[in-house]
């Protein structure tokens, strides 16, 4: 046990446009200070902005890798800055990223869009996690693993999604190959950029097990991958190849370039990166079995500790130690919740409701969440699937989109967005019945991530999962979580679990379902299960995806 009230680590959450860092007291993980800092160059889902301005395929969502350099270098400082404390105190780093954002790289991890000879590739730049441009080779991926019965597959709930790091690699294979040729490095970005702190190059054993395929001490062995796609079974030899160490590992220490950026000591203890929703597990101290977690923003992951190895359908991996030794860690999600309020919101909301949140002093969500909050569950007359990017879980299909369905010339735009909030907690509470139909036990959820904030959201998943719900007490849980990985790193706690007893914690706020309520959204959910069902399995929406494909690329 640390008793040492003067000593801190560093934690860095790398999220989907910014970066945050948070100093934290290693005695009883109380966050001192934090900053942000953007990325410079927006998300290039439309066109090669950083490159000659060309038109990207449909699906397609990539970013400058440089940018997080330039961010990390700006945040730390000013986390520093803002904690007021001496530099000689600090004794570690931690860092998590949204999962399977890969980036490639020559053999000294400069990236590869630097190259002059590729910055106008759009293969060259960091593909971020929604990056579904891959979904062909997924699909190929999948067909030939259940056709050769693979044991790897069930681990991904029998299914793979494109946001993973093989079907991208793949996809780089098959459209650049001259590219993937000269290519020396293909990483999920956690190890990217561990290994720019520390000069290590090493991989996390979360990224692995979850985004690599790597299973009980192996990847798919070559023969599958040579029948993959011929020329493609090298690559776990040829640009995979480095150690795999356990999480809240020390990777290396701070280099002495980045130690002088930052103004830190050289050399202090550099942890194996981790996962941006994992991480939080640990924030909230969710790291025993059957005590799921929630991570609510742009998107959503829920992650499960589970004595046992169960197959469960429609899942994005199952691990072993994969929040920290000593259980399995089941992992599902959905692929838009913040990013679906979002859209709304930017396409479908009249001037006049920014009017009045601009007379009230309120932001827009808080005028459209409070119309909706005076509404009966079920006034709106709406049921609406939360597929608006694709559906990660259970479905494992990024090529279904999102539908509300019980519109009339009376719907107005807090009807819409309830039914948006809504249709999210209902996502959840498939997933939730998912896991404890086929074996793993839901005992407690946690709720962390940016979205804890809305009270009324929170309020409406208690309502329709019935379950209560205890909620992280940082808004910063992702960089407080890899700030409690850092400080086992350095040596100040045996493993995660002994640090997470000392550093973790949740907040004096809790969810309790209204019996009424639930009643009720049981009627409703029964509705959203019959659209689930009928819209996940047919063909209309792959249809209404390669219509827009093709309409897209006419244009050009």
């Amino acid at each position: 046990m640390v008793n040492d009230d003067q000593t801190y680590v560093i934690g860095l959450d790398f999220g989907t446009l910014s970066v945050r860092a948070a100093v934290v007291r290693v005695s009883d993980g109380e966050l001192v200070a934090d900053a942000v800092s953007e990325y410079a160059t927006p998300i290039m889902d439309r066109t090669l902005t950083a490159g000659d301005g060309r038109a990207l395929p449909p699906e397609f969502a990539l970013q400058v890798p440089g940018d997080y350099l330039v961010a990390l270098a700006r945040v730390v400082p000013e986390a520093l800055k803002n904690a007021g404390i001496p530099a000689d105190q600090v004794i570690g780093m931690g860092l998590d990223c949204t999962s399977a954002s890969v980036v490639i790289t020559d053999a000294q991890g400069s990236p590869m869009c630097e190259n002059p000879k590729y910055v106008n590739e759009p293969q060259a730049y960091l593909k971020l996690w929604k990056h579904h441009g891959a979904q062909e080779q997924t699909d190929r991926i999948v067909a030939l693993a259940k056709e050769r019965a693979e044991k790897w597959l069930s681990r991904y709930g029998g299914i793979l999604s494109s946001e993973m790091l093989m079907p991208k690699a793949l996809e780089l294979f098959q459209t650049a190959p001259e590219l993937y040729t000269e290519t020396a490095e293909i990483l999920d970005i956690v190890d990217w950029l561990t290994w720019q702190l520390s000069g290590t190059l090493v991989y996390a054993a979360g990224d692995s097990g979850y985004k690599r395929m790597y299973q009980d001490g192996t990847y798919p062995s070559r023969e599958y991958l040579r029948e993959l796609a011929p020329g493609f079974e090298n690559i776990f030899e040829e640009k995979m190849s480095h150690p795999i160490v356990p999480l809240g590992s020390k990777v290396g220490g701070l280099t002495k370039e980045w130690a002088e950026v930052f103004g830190l000591p050289e050399g202090i203890a550099i942890a194996a990166g981790n996962i941006d929703a994992h991480v939080q597990c640990v924030s909230v101290g969710a790291v025993k079995p059957g005590q799921l977690t929630g991570i609510l923003g742009t998107s959503t992951c829920w992650i499960l500790p589970s004595t046992t190895l169960e197959e469960v359908p429609g899942v994005f991996g199952v691990v072993d130690g994969g929040v920290c030794e000593g259980a399995w860690a089941y992992e599902a999600g959905q692929s838009a919740v913040g990013d679906s309020f979002a859209w709304f919101i930017d396409n479908c909301v009249p001037q006049e409701y920014f009017d009045e949140a601009k007379k009230q002093g309120v932001s827009i969500h808080r005028i459209l969440g409070g119309l909706a909050e005076k509404q009966e569950v079920g006034e709106h007359g709406l049921v609406a699937l939360d597929w608006w990017n694709g559906n990660r879980s259970t479905l494992v299909d990024s090529r279904l989109s999102g539908l509300i369905v019980g519109q009339t010339l009376t719907s107005r735009p807090e009807d819409q967005y309830r039914a948006l909030l809504e249709s999210t907690a209902f996502g959840a509470r498939v997933i939730i019945e998912n896991f404890e139909e086929h074996g793993v036990p839901v005992d407690e959820i946690f709720i962390a991530g940016g979205l804890i904030k809305d009270a009324f959201l929170m309020q409406i998943y208690a309502d329709v999962t019935k379950r209560t719900l205890r909620i992280a007490r940082t808004g910063q849980a992702g960089a407080h979580g890899s700030a409690i990985f850092a400080a086992v790193a350095a040596g100040e706690y045996a493993d995660v679990p002994e640090a997470a007893q000392s550093m973790a914690g949740v907040s004096q706020t809790v969810y309790t379902p209204n019996a009424h309520a639930s009643e009720r959204y049981d009627r409703l959910y029964a509705q959203y299960k019959a659209l689930y069902d009928l819209f996940g399995q047919g063909d209309m929406m792959h249809e209404l995806r390669q219509l827009r494909t093709e309409g897209i690329e006419s244009h050009r």
